[in-house]
Formats: structure tokens, sequence, C-alpha cells
């Protein structure tokens, strides 16, 4: 390890922990949070040991009594542009993510390609006007409109005519779409790290929004769903969730304010095998389900969820499979994920499991239990290589699944 006495610390994501000179109550924010492995040097004071795990981005931890924030940077071991491929492909596998969509050769960060990519989308989606649609109100008036709230008018009134507590749906541009992309520019343009290029065109789109009311912190987004209409907007508004749900919180105990993005490579990867599996096994006559609740024991007390489950016609489960982003032995998988994936089989009375991994000492590997009459198969899935052979490697993953896929 290595130490340094820097306002602005570098971490890769996975690699060996290093060391870095950190107020106390920086390096105490750091530990009790989820974003790195922060530990204090038991023989140097002020020393702290850092190390990344699989959330990768940006964060600014501010002091106390405050003094310079220190920015942390968390940079993923996939290349950028590979990494928006598996994003984009998760987020719409019918239109995948290209490298045009997002010109990651500007950026080398995560942060400012997101950034950049969001400025692009919400340019795209607004470049024909703001979409209209009708907004459910309440409010307080002196003329009717739309339907009395006849509960809330004596509750509140205690009999009088004036005014008249009334609900109506209101034509404008204050609508769910529009709130969730003014609250994704908002939160981007309070991000440390953003290019100060992609800072003024996010400002230019806030202008755009102007007439928008943005989400308050801490509130449910409001939900929006996918037809014609807002067709030209749902790029920007899944690239929108991935920005407001990879926020992290702005706060953290001792009064130390952190404010920043932060991704998990655990997510995306898991997020990614399995929609290009139910996209592969699309158009066979079974049914995949991602997340589908499931029980171990026969009173329904031990609840379990697959990430992939994949049904045959009649409802039989005829395959079960979990992502598992890192292997965390070296040369070797853990053994848990082993256990895991057997308690899937017993239950679901399937006779093979899959485990894929994303590729990086471990290779591929089967394991027949003994007494149970289980296969676990453990697959190696090599990010570093182009979309159509990620595809291609997840597609012959599926007819080892399923058999009678064709070849």
């Amino acid at each position: 390890m290595s130490s340094e006495d820097s306002d602005d610390i570098e971490l890769v994501e996975h690699a060996p922990a290093t060391s870095r000179r950190l107020p106390d109550a920086i390096g105490r924010a750091l530990a009790a949070g989820d974003m790195v492995s922060a530990a204090p040097d038991p023989y140097t004071p002020g020393v702290w040991s850092l190390k990344a795990s699989s959330k990768v981005g940006a964060v600014s931890v501010g002091t106390p009594d405050g003094g310079p924030p220190v920015t942390l940077r968390v940079t993923p071991k996939v290349p950028i542009a590979r990494l928006f491929f598996l994003l984009g492909y998760s987020l719409d596998p019918k239109r995948n993510w290209r490298d045009e969509d997002v010109e990651v050769a500007e950026h080398r960060d995560l942060l400012p390609t997101l950034a950049h990519a969001m400025e692009r989308q919400v340019d795209r989606a607004l470049r024909q006007g703001l979409l209209q649609g009708y907004r459910p109100t309440e409010q307080s008036a002196l003329v009717v409109r739309g339907r009395i709230r006849e509960a809330e008018q004596i509750r509140r009134r205690f009999g009088m005519t004036l005014p008249v507590e009334v609900a109506y749906d209101e034509f404008n541009t204050d609508i769910a779409e529009n709130r969730i992309l003014r609250t994704a520019v908002e939160r981007l343009l309070r991000l440390p790290g953003v290019p100060g290029d992609v800072r003024r065109r996010l400002l230019h789109q806030r202008v755009r929004l102007a007439d928008v009311t943005p989400v308050v912190r801490g509130r449910k987004l409001p939900a929006w769903h996918p037809n014609r209409l807002n067709s030209r907007y749902h790029q920007a508004l899944r690239l929108a969730r991935v920005v407001l749900d990879g926020a992290s919180a702005e706060h953290a105990p001792g009064e130390v304010r952190i404010n920043g993005f932060l991704f998990d490579m655990n997510t995306l990867f898991e997020d990614f095998v399995t929609t290009a599996l139910r996209e592969s096994l699309r158009g066979t006559g079974r049914t995949a389900r991602l997340q589908d609740p499931h029980h171990l024991d026969v009173a329904d007390a031990i609840r379990m969820r697959p990430d992939f489950v994949l049904y045959e016609a009649d409802g039989k489960v005829a395959a079960v499979a979990d992502a598992k982003y890192k292997a965390e032995k070296r040369g070797r998988y853990p053994d848990a994920d082993l256990y895991q994936m057997l308690a899937y089989c017993t239950s679901l009375g399937l006779r093979e499991g899959h485990l894929v991994y994303a590729k990086g000492n471990a290779v591929h590997a089967a394991h027949e239990v003994r007494h149970a009459r289980v296969v676990i198969h453990q697959h190696a899935l090599d990010l570093d290589q182009t979309p159509a052979g990620l595809l291609d490697d997840i597609a012959g993953l599926a007819r080892r699944m399923a058999p009678v896929l064709p070849e």
C-alpha cells in the first residue's frame, strides 16, 4: 500500500487497498457508509486504509469545520464503453446503447460520461417541445372547477361556502415525465466531477424545464407508463432513473456532508445477464421471470429469490440461474454460491443449476453434488469483448439451460 496526502482520491474497483491521510471525520464517514471499505491505520494516526469493492462513481465528502471537501472517485475495471452497453441493454434490449449515443470517447470516467449521456438524451426528448398531459390537481378555489372534495370541504371549512375544496385534471407540462427529467438534471448539477461544458448544457436543459416542478428529495418519483405519446422520452426517462437511483446520501453521521453518484456493478451485471437470458429465450414457448419469489421449506417460512427462473409452457420450472459479478476467492469460486444454488435446485426440483460470473481468474466449472444428483455449473462471462460476442455467449448459455433451442 502507498500513502498520499491528497484532496482527490482515485481508487479502482476491487483493486488492492491504498493508504491515504484523511481528517478523522471524513474517514469515519467513509467507514460508516457503504461506498468503500475504510479503516484507520493502527500505527499511523490520521492515515486510513481504503479499498473499493463493486461500487463505482464519484462522491464529495465535506468536513464539519467547513474545510475543502475530499473527492473520492472509483473507476470500474470494465471499459466505459462496455459498461454503457451493459447498462443500455438492461434498460432497453430492443435498442442497444450504441457508443455514438453517449460519445464515450470524450470522457474516461463514469460520472462525466453519464452526465453527457443524460444531457444528450434530455435534449433529444425535448427537441419537439415539452410533452403535455393531464395532472391531477387539488386546491382551494373561489370558483367550482372539476369536482368538490366534500369530505375535505366539511373538515376544513366547517360549512363555509367559499373557498371550495376542488379536484380536477389540469392539462400542462408539469407531468410525471417532465418532473423526472427535471429532477435528474438538478441532481447532476449538484454532483462533483461534471465537466464545465456538460454542466453548461445541463443548465440550458434546466431552463427548458423551468415550469416543471422537481421531485422533492426523499419523495417517491411519480409513476410514468411507456406509450406512443411519450416514446421520444423513453431513453431519457430510463437513464434518469439510473441517475436518481445511484445518487448517494447527502448527509452522514457527524454532520459530514456526502454528495455524489455511485453505481453498483453487482446490480448492473445481474440486470444485464438476466435481461439477455430472457431475450435469448424469447419465442421458445417458455416464460422467464426475474427475482421470482419461492420458498425453500414446506411451511413457506424461508423465502428465496433466484435471479432468473425459466418455466415451461405448462408452468413447470425448466431452469434456474444466478448472476454473480465477482468470484471472491482468487482462482476459484466461493463455496457459498454453490450452497445457495443447491438450495434453489432442491426446492425447484431441478437436476442442474447455473451460476454466471464476470470472467476474472476463474474459469467454467461443473460440480456434481454427492447423494443429490444435482450438477451446478459455474460459467465465466468475458466482459472485455465486443457486444456481439457478449450476446453470443449469453445465447450459448441459454441453449445450455434449454437444450431444445436451435443451434
